[in-house]
């Protein structure tokens, strides 16, 4: 294939296009085209014969077929919009960690901050039928990793994925989607107000060309892209079997490790996570637990400065909150000190990095 293009031009992207939405035609056949005639331009230029010898008959006559040449025009007019992209292996801009992974997507559909493809990253998927407190877990954890430096990668499916979507963008790394559809359709709609702020402040994804809409066989697919483009896969709630265990699984197999958040024994969107754990993942209780394993640290750690020592009632509320997100009157209760006595408390935490703040007024220990 040539090599890397830092600005493709509109002839290079037409090239890819009809080459890669060419009917018929999969991965494996455009990757052979490619490897015989070092890009889509020479493979699109070349004659039957050469075409025949280099990847067969089949493939030769549905490439001299071509594709639907409105789609094809219509994904350019798409691209001259601002904030729309389209990233084939070539470029130099096309994600580095995909490249490293079995299958890397041929062209990827780019809407929004495309720059965020190629920062480090962390994949937070859960089940889509979320608890109210995986939920509140996912989002917690997802802003403090990124504003550690991690952006949140996610599906931008209902319940843990959309949770993770808003903690990173809250965060200072923001959050980018990976989608199982065109990028000119929103599944499922009710994310659709989610989908315009990644748009605008993170990123949406896709491999899939305009129009595809949701076919059940594309999310499997997509899940290698989203594990793929991230360090780590951090699983949240998942029932067994689940499309969040497909994307741990798959970010085993691409060599990203692998943590999980336990959960009660008695529920059903815990075993996935539990199996998760048994089969070597990480169990997690905080967002330092991954920063830790990752090598990085959260913006509240003091590495040189372990601060003063605790004040009376300090160990007692650190006590109380234990190692996962809890609000003040939780605290209050569980103390028995006054509301008053509580927040100031939880500011002298706060200010000497023992404790987080996190959305929805939630408080969480540091390690």
């Amino acid at each position: 294939m040539p090599g890397a293009d830092a600005n493709p031009s509109a002839e290079d992207s037409e090239a890819w296009l009809r080459l890669v939405l060419t009917p018929g035609l999969g991965p494996a056949a455009q990757r052979k085209l490619l490897r015989a005639f070092h890009g889509p331009r020479e493979a699109l230029n070349a004659t039957s014969v050469e075409l025949v010898r280099a990847a067969g008959e089949s493939t030769a006559v549905k490439l001299r077929a071509g594709p639907d040449t409105e789609l094809v025009q219509r994904t350019l007019e798409w691209l001259r919009e601002p904030g729309n992209h389209l990233l084939s292996l070539a470029e130099a801009r096309y994600p580095q960690a995909l490249l490293e992974t079995a299958d890397p997507p041929l062209l990827l559909f780019v809407k929004g901050r495309v720059e965020l493809l190629c920062r480090p990253a962390l994949a937070v998927v859960g089940s889509r039928t979320a608890t109210p407190r995986g939920a509140r877990d996912a989002e917690a954890f997802a802003q403090v990793l990124s504003d550690a430096g991690l952006t949140i990668i996610s599906g931008l499916a209902l319940g843990i994925d959309g949770a993770a979507h808003r903690g990173g963008l809250s965060g200072a790394s923001s959050s980018v989607a990976v989608v199982g559809t065109g990028l000119d359709k929103v599944y499922p709609a009710r994310n659709r107000e989610l989908a315009h702020r990644l748009a605008t402040e993170g990123a949406l994804i896709s491999e899939f060309p305009l129009g595809t809409p949701p076919l059940a066989a594309n999310f499997p697919r997509r899940n290698r892209v989203i594990s793929g483009l991230a360090r780590g896969c951090l699983v949240v709630e998942a029932a067994l079997p689940s499309g969040s265990l497909i994307t741990a699984r798959q970010a085993l197999e691409q060599g990203r490790d692998v943590f999980a958040v336990p959960g009660s024994i008695h529920s059903p969107l815990s075993k996935g996570c539990h199996w998760l754990i048994k089969q070597g993942a990480k169990l997690v209780e905080t967002a330092q637990d991954v920063l830790e394993d990752l090598g990085m640290s959260s913006p509240s750690s003091r590495a040189t400065d372990p601060g003063p020592s605790l004040q009376p009632h300090e160990s007692t509320v650190l006590a109380a909150m234990a190692f996962e997100p809890v609000d003040a009157d939780t605290i209050c209760q569980r103390t028995g000190l006054a509301p008053e006595t509580t927040a100031e408390i939880l500011l002298r935490l706060e200010l000497d990095g023992h404790v987080s703040r996190l959305p929805g007024g939630l408080l969480q220990r540091m390690r």
